[in-house]
């Protein structure tokens, strides 16, 4: 029964001790950040720990699409698992799905398991924050028994769940950006507000110049080589971004605009620019090249080492973009990113009492002392963590539960858990439908390239076009409903 489990773990030559090694890097990593990283310690090696088994999952799954991986995994298991879409190659549609379909699982079992944790006083804290060992094994666990799962099953799954989920994880991507790109320019205004900083006026102005510099650089350099003769769809595609481009700058200082939300202005705009700029140049530049408009791909070179550079690269960025999506929860309505020392507990059966003035008399020394702590933080004053350092002087044993003086949420968690999970489980859906949607495989060699379909460019196109939508839509919103916010 062994033998037979350990199976789809030799699809690579030693990719089950490969696999084993690269999750022991992991909790070497986890180590390092509690070791070096102050303050923020334990949940930043989590989120690190996390994007990391993410990006393993992704590389496997890449590998997996190839002509020779599918050949391996074929051989070593002597031809019991046929790889095959109803009945034809299909060079590792399949076997993608899988891999990505037991990380999936895992991440959704987690966010079931992790609902409504506040802070790392719940029991529960320790299945997001810790036993990465026994993590990783069910990880593994999962991705080799998808292997034994009906292939009609991920037929379905990937041809409709998958893809819809993927779809769901761009839309949040963007939702998140245009968030930031509000939460950026109002925090530069606070900081020139309150203290009349030159250096905050000096990077927002900067900032915002540098950004529409780089925006209108990138349209022209696509424009130069891009969008030549018979290239209507690149033509089309870099004129609406451009004009959209000037639209939403034009409407961010409106009167209108600026008389219900003052903050709204050309800083936002600049990132939602740049933003949108890079996915419409990344979309042009990563097409096919059937009908000579893409210079890239006639570039010299050698084209494996490119493919095989690009894909990582494709890798660690998704991998780097789930993190902060999973972690910006604002927009998406978490309030645990807001401020992880928004409640302070006082006790530990009284944990309910939220930043701001004392307003009525403490009961004991203890609350006394906290209500300072608090005011103090809330002005200011003291640094957020030293809350967590009055917390640290209440507890008995504290630091023995493995968390000792790192654990940075023991006032609060620093994001959604639940949430967290929930969008890493999108982001394999993403994974699984970037490296499956529309691709030649008879065009393939050994490796093959990722995100280099019409399929793939146009999701990029039309991305960037629903982010333009999503912008204007937060920038119209104060004006067509006034009563809704508090400008």
């Amino acid at each position: 029964m062994g033998a037979l489990l350990s199976l789809p773990l030799l699809a690579l030559p030693s990719m089950g001790t490969r696999l084993w090694e690269i999750s022991k890097q992991v909790v070497i990593i986890q180590e390092l950040q509690q070791k070096l990283a102050n303050g923020h310690s334990n949940s930043m090696a989590t989120r690190i720990a996390f994007a990391v088994i993410l990006l393993v999952n992704s590389i496997i799954s890449w590998l997996m699409l190839t002509p020779w991986a599918l050949k391996k995994l074929e051989n070593l298991t002597l031809d019991y698992m046929s790889i095959s879409c109803q009945g034809k190659q299909c060079y590792g549609f399949v076997a993608v799905q899988r891999v990505n379909f037991g990380l999936g699982l895992f991440h959704f079992i987690l966010a079931v398991l992790l609902l409504n944790v506040r802070s790392s006083r719940d029991a529960r804290a320790g299945l997001q924050n810790g036993y990465w060992g026994p993590k990783i094994i069910i990880w593994l666990a999962f991705v080799v028994l998808s292997f034994f799962i009906p292939e009609s099953f991920f037929q379905l799954w990937g041809h409709y769940f998958a893809l819809a989920g993927a779809m769901l994880f761009v839309l949040l991507g963007l939702i998140l950006l245009v968030d930031l790109a509000h939460t950026w320019a109002e925090y530069c205004l606070e900081k020139i507000e309150n203290y009349d900083s030159k250096g905050w006026r000096v990077l927002l102005i900067g900032s915002t110049l540098s950004m529409y510099t780089a925006s209108f650089a990138m349209t022209i350099l696509m424009y130069i080589f891009f969008a030549s003769k018979g290239c209507s769809m690149n033509q089309a595609a870099i004129t609406v971004n451009l004009i959209v481009l000037l639209i939403i700058s034009a409407i961010s200082v409106h009167p209108s605009v600026q008389e219900y939300n003052p903050q709204a202005g050309l800083a936002q705009s600049a990132m939602v620019a740049i933003y949108c700029t890079y996915l419409t140049m990344s979309a042009v530049s990563m097409e096919p090249d059937d009908r000579s408009c893409n210079p890239l791909l006639r570039a010299r070179g050698t084209r494996t080492a490119s493919i095989v550079m690009g894909a990582i690269v494709t890798m660690l960025t998704i991998a780097y973009t789930t993190t902060r999506a999973a972690t910006q929860g604002i927009a998406l309505g978490s309030q645990a990113s807001h401020n992880s020392y928004s409640k302070l507990a006082a006790d530990d059966e009284n944990a309910t009492a939220e930043h701001g003035l004392v307003e009525q008399q403490p009961s004991s020394r203890k609350q006394m002392r906290a209500e300072a702590l608090r005011a103090a933080v809330e002005a200011g004053s003291l640094p957020a963590n030293a809350l967590d350092d009055e917390e640290e002087d209440d507890e008995d044993g504290a630091g023995k539960d493995g968390r000792g003086d790192n654990d940075d949420e023991r006032s609060g968690t620093q994001y959604n858990y639940s949430l967290f999970h929930v969008i890493f489980l999108l982001a394999t859906m993403w994974v699984a439908t970037l490296l499956t949607q529309n691709i030649d495989y008879e065009s393939q060699g050994d490796f093959a390239s990722v995100g280099r379909t019409y399929w793939a460019s146009w999701v990029k196109i039309v991305s960037a076009w629903v982010c333009y939508i999503i912008y204007t839509w937060s920038l119209l919103a104060p004006v067509l409903m006034p009563e809704r916010f508090g400008y």
